[in-house]
Order: structure tokens, then C-alpha cells, then sequence
């Protein structure tokens, strides 16, 4: 990152909420760091960049007094305090890896500590949009996304089918490299995991010529994912299974599909109530009226009691949207809004007048008054 560019957040990039705890903190750098090591992203020119940055994040937030300054000053105030990132004095991105994680500690990542054993494969992410009655009723959404698979062609072994694997020539089959690095301390003596045969010790004579040698390959995929009824915008459905391939062995990552529920014009859905709004006359409002209201389901007859005041709402009870925890379904609130007429002719007008001096206190009395509207509204 160059001077000019400005620093991004520091829980941005680790990807977690400001009141994230040390585990979470934690979790999320590990998982970065799994993601962003060199064996896993060799064709990724910017891989060393980002592990930089998510591994500055994490000596922030991970430091109590340093979080405490960049919580209240940001980074100037970091830089004012003294703090400086420094990670010249390393090598290479496995020096980096060993600094953080010690000797053999990537052996949780699936490297080092040895050749390199089963990795489970990384997770995927894809957006489903459905619309608001897809979502009440429940719906089958079919999904087309790219992810990293075994390649069929070798069996993920990486060689061409009936030529050897061999012991790999540059670790002598140890999966891993030791290394001297100079750092700010001194130089240190580190492990770091073979580039040759990626931790394995293990190399194809002749590679696959399918997936040149790597026993993965990314290939579309397509699924079918049944959407639950009651489900809400922003919700996850994981689909076990469906992610990457795991590598020599790892069992594949899982598919998660991030629901997006398309606004309707008809509803504002409040947890698993719906609210919907009616117009009515001020006669209607007086004299009572049934009118049609919009559910989920279709059209259903609502009676508007005599009386009914500008805003009142009317609950219909069990037609709002199912509940995903098995309880009983929603309720569907109908706002009432009074239309004032307008545009009045002499005959409109002169019965409204003749109405109007009928009026009595009793017709316009109110179980509570405009102050205690008042008072209700502004203290909620």
C-alpha cells in the first residue's frame, strides 16, 4: 500500500463488527490468513499486499491499549502514539506466516508441521433474489456460480493417470524449507512450506494436463436450493458441501446463499407482520364500510367499523408471513387513511353544510384527546 492511498478501517478489513470480541478478531485473521497464503493464492500478485494489511489490522485490534487509541483517534493517532508497522525485515510471505504463527502453527491452515495434510476447501458466497410472496410461500431457486473443484481427469492427484508421484526433489519429501531471515531482531531461523509440491512432498513425474498439475480446476456449477417459507431479506441458506474442493483429501467448503427479498408496493414487512394501507372517504369512516384489503394470498374483505379515526390500524389476525421457527403466522396491519374530499360541487357542498350544523359534541367526541395524542406520540 503506498503512502498516497489512504489506510482502509481496520475492522473492515479483518471483516467484523466494532464491538467484535478478541476470539472474533482472531477467527477473522485466521481466516484471512488462510486465504491469503502464498501456497493457496500463487497466481494472486497482490496476496502479500493483503496479508500485510489484515496482519496490521490484527497487531491493532488484537493490542488492547492500541485498539483504545484507534478507536478514539484513528490512525493519526496510532502514528502520533509511535506505532509503525515494519514488515521489511522479512523475506519472503512464508517468513511473514512464520512470524505470526510460529514454527509448525500454520499446521491448523493446513500447512507446515510436516508434509502438508488434508485442507478443507474455502467456503462460497451467492445471492438469490425472490420476490415477498416467494418468500411467504417458499420457492426452489436454481443457482449457476463458479467454484474450485476436484479435477476428474487426475482424481486430484495432479498426475496424468499411470504416471508416478514422486518424492518431491527440492524438500526431499518434508513438504517444508528452512529458511534464515533477517529481521528487525536478528536473523531467524524458520520453517516455511515448499513451493515445489505445496506442502504434499510430494510431485507428479508427468502433471495432469487438465489442471496442470494442481488436481483442481474451476468449473460452473449449478444448483437447486429450496428457499424456506418466512424467510427475511438478508438471511443465509447453507447448502453443506458445495463450496471449493478440499485439497489432498479436505473435505469441500459449503455454499452459502444470501437471500435478497424484492420490495413489494403493496407491504412494509415488520418480522413476520405485514402492513399495508387502505384510503377511505371521511362518509365511509363515519357510516362504517367493507372494503377489499391485499394479503399475500389475494384480495380479502375487511369491515371498517363506524367511527374509524384517520390512522387507526386494523389487525387481520394470521395473514402476515409464516414464522421460519414453527410459531404461528403473522398478523397483517391495515392502516386506515381518511381522504378529505375535494373539488366539491354547489350540491356536495350545501349537504355538507346542512351535515355539518347537525353535528354535536357527542358525534365529535374523542376517547382521548388531540394533547394526548400528542404527548403518546412524542414520548414513544
Amino acid at each position: 500500500m503506498s503512502a498516497s492511498t489512504p489506510k482502509r478501517d481496520y475492522y473492515d478489513v479483518l471483516g467484523v463488527a466494532r464491538n467484535a470480541d478478541d476470539t472474533e478478531i482472531k477467527k477473522a485473521f485466521r481466516r484471512l490468513a488462510r486465504e491469503l497464503h502464498p501456497d493457496v493464492n500463487k497466481d494472486d500478485p497482490d496476496a502479500e499486499a493483503k496479508f500485510k494489511e489484515a496482519a496490521e489490522a490484527y497487531e491493532v485490534l488484537s493490542d488492547s491499549d492500541r485498539r483504545a487509541t484507534y478507536d478514539r483517534y484513528g490512525h493519526d493517532g496510532l502514528r502520533s502514539g509511535g506505532y509503525a508497522p515494519n514488515f521489511e525485515g522479512f523475506g519472503s510471505m512464508s517468513d511473514l506466516f512464520e512470524a505470526f504463527f510460529g514454527g509448525g502453527g500454520l499446521s491448523g491452515f493446513g500447512f507446515g508441521g510436516g508434509p502438508a495434510g488434508p485442507a478443507q476447501g474455502a467456503d462460497i458466497q451467492v445471492a438469490a433474489e425472490v420476490t415477498l410472496a416467494e418468500a411467504a410461500s417458499g420457492t426452489p431457486v436454481e443457482l449457476t456460480y463458479d467454484a474450485v473443484v476436484t479435477c476428474q481427469h487426475c482424481r486430484g492427484n495432479g498426475a496424468e493417470p499411470g504416471t508416478p508421484i514422486e518424492t518431491c526433489p527440492k524438500c526431499q519429501g518434508s513438504g517444508q524449507l528452512r529458511t534464515v531471515a533477517r529481521t528487525l531482531i536478528g536473523q531467524v531461523m524458520s520453517t516455511t512450506t515448499c513451493d515445489q509440491c505445496g506442502g504434499d512432498g510430494r510431485v507428479a513425474a508427468n502433471p495432469c494436463h487438465v489442471c496442470r498439475g494442481r488436481g483442481r480446476r474451476a468449473e460452473s456449477q449449478t444448483v437447486s436450493v429450496d428457499v424456506p417459507a418466512g424467510i427475511a431479506d438478508g438471511q443465509r441458506i447453507r447448502v453443506t458441501g458445495r463450496g471449493h474442493a478440499g485439497e489432498r483429501g479436505g473435505p469441500p467448503g459449503d455454499l452459502y446463499v444470501l437471500i435478497r427479498v424484492r420490495e413489494d408496493a403493496r407491504f412494509v414487512r415488520d418480522g413476520d407482520d405485514l402492513i399495508t394501507a387502505i384510503d377511505i372517504s371521511g362518509p365511509q369512516a363515519a357510516l362504517g364500510v367493507t372494503v377489499e384489503v391485499p394479503t399475500i394470498d389475494g384480495p380479502e374483505a375487511l369491515e371498517i367499523p363506524a367511527g374509524t379515526q384517520p390512522g387507526e390500524t386494523l389487525v387481520v389476525r394470521g395473514r402476515g408471513m409464516p414464522s421460519l421457527r414453527g410459531r404461528r403466522e403473522g398478523d397483517l396491519r391495515v392502516v386506515v387513511n381518511v381522504i378529505t374530499p375535494r373539488n366539491l360541487n354547489a350540491e356536495q357542498r350545501r349537504m355538507l353544510e346542512r351535515f355539518s350544523e347537525s353535528l354535536t359534541h357527542e358525534n365529535l367526541h374523542s376517547d382521548e384527546g388531540v394533547f394526548s395524542k400528542l404527548r403518546r406520540a412524542f414520548h414513544r
